[in-house]
């Protein structure tokens, strides 16, 4: 029986030939720990620290700070909570941030969240109650709504709330574009992430996308269709479109079409046409932020780049940014 050791260490024909599926605990699992990297965040820590600790399935928080120079490590060093763990990162990067946490972890699950947002009451039960229905699953999500940056509402993703989104095997869903998005929505199983490598510390941006899709290659996942985060929009955003182009993006399409795992476990002869599909989800998503940031410009010259890629596609992409305005 292949064991999540055995992953890494398994070449890519060997992975394929046993379909490198984790043999996956059966019952109720409720040790979860919360990985939030952390650099220069004192105005949203505490507050994003508060949503982890207030949940009460949460065995564990793990803050690893990536070299602030603001009061953030005191912010955390004040609160008085067995459950609360502070690392250091030395400036090593998100990706990097992340991964330590997850090697010194206990918990049975993982969930990552970003240091300025904050988890809804009752996140980490509604997660935990999907996975129990879902023995086989690597990981679990649900969704999030949108705050600025004083944390008031300004998403209206609510309105979605009968949208369903995939579960099972996801792998091709996935390849064609992120629909996870944020970290904070979702329990990974930490023998599974662990197994893959976490996430790759190569990419600058989107390698939440890429590891996810590893994680997809080696088992399900499974959708828990309820609202779980609070998801601050603010110009300090890794994927804030206002300061980032799609350009940016593009190395992660590569990472995640050059990846063995991932391409080995691809319907044969759909890469092509996934890639694309990613470009254009991507380009949309850029054009989209930079609706919600004011940049009306910005977002008609990224839906010309989706136009050129697939003019059938367009219509589509110019709903989601229409959307936007609205705070969907």
């Amino acid at each position: 029986m292949i064991t999540a050791e055995d992953v890494l260490d398994l070449p890519v024909s060997a992975r394929v030939a046993t379909q490198a599926r984790l043999p996956l605990p059966v019952g109720s699992t409720t040790s979860v720990s919360v990985v939030i990297p952390a650099k220069n965040v004192a105005a949203y820590v505490g507050e994003t620290l508060a949503s982890a600790l207030a949940q009460g399935e949460v065995t564990e928080v793990i803050v690893v700070d990536d070299g602030s120079t603001d009061n953030t490590i005191a912010i955390v060093r004040a609160i008085r909570d067995p459950r609360l763990r502070l690392m250091t990162n030395d400036s090593a990067g998100v990706s990097a941030a992340r991964n330590l946490g997850a090697r010194h972890a206990s918990g049975e699950w993982l969930l990552f969240l970003d240091a300025d947002d904050r988890l809804r009451p009752g996140a980490v039960a509604a997660l935990l109650a999907a996975a129990r229905g879902a023995p086989r699953a690597v990981l679990v999500y649900g969704d999030y709504n949108t705050i600025d940056s004083e944390g008031r509402q300004v998403g209206r993703r609510d309105l979605l709330k009968g949208r369903r989104k995939p579960s099972g095997d996801v792998l091709t869903r996935l390849a064609a574009g992120n629909f996870i998005v944020n970290g904070g929505i979702a329990l990974a199983r930490a023998e599974a992430f662990r197994a893959i490598g976490g996430f790759d510390t190569s990419l600058r941006y989107c390698e939440d996308w890429h590891c996810w899709c590893r994680l997809a290659a080696i088992g399900e996942f499974e959708f828990a269709p309820k609202l779980l985060l609070d998801y601050r929009l603010h110009t300090a955003n890794t994927m804030n479109a206002a300061v980032r182009t799609p350009q940016d993006f593009f190395p992660a399409i590569a990472r995640v079409f050059d990846d063995g795992l991932i391409l080995a476990r691809l319907p044969e002869g759909t890469a092509a046409r996934l890639r694309q599909a990613a470009e254009i989800h991507l380009v949309t998503y850029s054009a989209m932020q930079a609706v919600r940031f004011g940049r009306y410009r910005q977002a008609f010259t990224y839906l010309g780049m989706v136009g050129r890629r697939s003019l059938k596609s367009l219509p589509r992409s110019a709903l989601r940014v229409a959307l936007a305005c609205f705070g969907i």
